[in-house]
């Protein structure tokens, strides 16, 4: 009895929790000992689904995944969030942390959604005290193209780089930067919102409601826009006709040849171009990874985007020995994000 005793209380010593059966979660020892392994758990909250995951320690494989329809406009979204974690909670393990991720605007110093697009319901949610007094365990929270740009760092491409800038082309314009091992987030959390560079004041509106941002001329429904506006105008082209395109859809038209299509990408690139050379003015990064479905088309935007780059960086210095190149984890960029968030918390240093 008094073994038994004394190994609960080694135990409850080293998990701050109640006693552990043996368990997949748990293993013990020749002496006896019984070690219970730690998790941390990863949400990745995107415009369509939730997603949640588990992680050991070691590997980037999850133990547990699970997702769920985010159904944004209906009310519950918090209880189906909770539910998601709970869906891949550990049974006989103790957790960590859990990381997040979530599209902005957010306060990642506060925790707290300020403006989430397309989720009425969660502005102003307090969201990493909901989690916290939920689970009662440590909770961090950042916005998806930061812990995207955090995922390749630590797991994918910018792997061994130091200062890293990450872009991200798809529905809107993302970005994250590591300066010098950090995540950049800025004193109000609201740093490296790079598609909201100002390219051009008098360009076409963004999706935010201001003109000329870099997302209003590279995105997917920019390009998209752009070759609408150019069939109404007269433009010869194979697309003539359709009412709605979408960026994949001209990226196929230029494969064929279509010269509206590869006039609207090149025309991409290049102010892609121009929004990089200004951010490495700012960062001076080793590498640029491009993340997003628009920038899986190759050398139909990069060709441009080269060239452009090149023309406008004020010293060739910026381009030496800097790699450019696509990211690497894919969709799994989000979860092994918020993973790498709670690690980096946890070892207090992310914050820049």
């Amino acid at each position: 009895m008094a073994q038994e005793l004394s190994l609960q209380h080694w135990i409850q010593i080293k998990t701050n929790r109640n006693f552990y059966s043996i368990g997949e979660e748990s293993f013990r020892n020749r002496y006896g000992i019984i070690y219970v392994m730690e998790r941390i758990i990863a949400v990745d909250i995107g415009g369509t689904q939730m997603r949640a995951a588990s992680y050991a320690d070691e590997g980037i494989d999850p133990i547990k995944h699970k997702r769920i329809p985010t159904r944004a406009f209906e009310p519950g979204g918090l209880d189906r969030l909770f539910q998601v974690i709970r869906d891949v909670w550990p049974e006989n393990a103790k957790v960590k942390a859990i990381g997040l991720g979530s599209p902005g605007p957010l306060d990642p110093h506060t925790g707290v959604l300020l403006a989430p697009p397309n989720n009425p319901e969660w502005h102003d949610l307090p969201l990493i005290r909901e989690i916290s007094d939920h689970f009662g365990v440590h909770a961090y929270l950042d916005n998806d193209a930061n812990l995207a740009c955090l995922a390749e760092y630590r797991y994918g491409a910018g792997r061994g780089h130091h200062d890293v800038l990450f872009i991200t082309v798809s529905t809107g314009i993302g970005g994250g930067v590591i300066i010098g091992d950090k995540l950049l987030q800025g004193y109000h959390g609201l740093a490296a919102e790079l598609g909201h560079s100002i390219i051009d004041p008098d360009g076409p509106p963004c999706s935010c409601g201001f003109k000329g941002h870099l997302e209003s001329f590279a995105s997917g429904p920019a390009i998209a826009k752009f070759v609408l506006e150019e069939i109404q105008s007269g433009a010869k082209t194979k697309m003539t006709g359709r009412k709605e395109l979408s960026a994949r859809d001209i990226a196929k038209a230029a494969a064929e040849g279509d010269a509206l299509a590869i006039r609207a990408y090149h025309r991409a690139g290049t102010y892609l171009g121009i929004g990089v050379a200004s951010f490495l003015h700012a960062f001076d990064p080793s590498i640029v990874i491009f993340g997003g479905g628009v920038s899986l088309v190759g050398p139909l935007l990069f060709d441009s985007f080269h060239a452009s780059l090149k023309e406008r960086v004020f010293h060739p210095r910026y381009l030496e020995d800097l790699v450019i190149t696509t990211a690497a984890l894919g969709d799994d960029a989000g979860l092994l994000g918020a993973r790498a968030l709670a690690e980096m918390k946890l070892e207090n240093r992310t914050i820049a």
